[in-house]
């Protein structure tokens, strides 16, 4: 059960190309955003898709993979945890900024048809 603790699986479209540096320690880090989309019916029985952006980070092998393998527009699964990193705004405010450190990912290549059941 270890490994049920905090794990997110996302299945989504990159938003950008993923963007690679190196952290001050000299470990590769890649970075890009992932849209999900949710599909409801509102309350006129209108079909409804809500989309969600995740901040996604990957380090190490997992982000020289990612540079080489994905670019804006894929389609792809990946596996991780829920990680937050916080700052203080100009006005004072402590904020927390979400993102998800992946440590797996697959490029989906087979482009596919959603059925959405309503």
């Amino acid at each position: 059960m270890q490994h049920l603790r905090n794990s997110v699986q996302l299945i989504g479209r990159l938003g950008k190309d993923v963007e690679l540096s190196e952290t001050a320690n000299g470990v590769k880090k890649a970075k890009f955003s992932l849209a999900t989309n949710e599909y409801y019916k509102d309350s006129q029985g209108e079909k409804v898709q809500k989309t969600y952006w995740h901040n996604i980070v990957a380090y190490g092998k997992t982000a020289e993979l990612m540079s080489n393998a994905i670019s804006k527009g894929d389609e792809v699964m990946l596996s991780g945890k829920l990680t937050y990193w916080k700052y203080e705004s100009e006005d004072g405010q402590t904020r927390y900024f979400p993102e998800v450190v992946a440590n797996e990912f697959l490029r989906v290549s087979q482009v596919r048809e959603e059925k959405i059941p309503f």
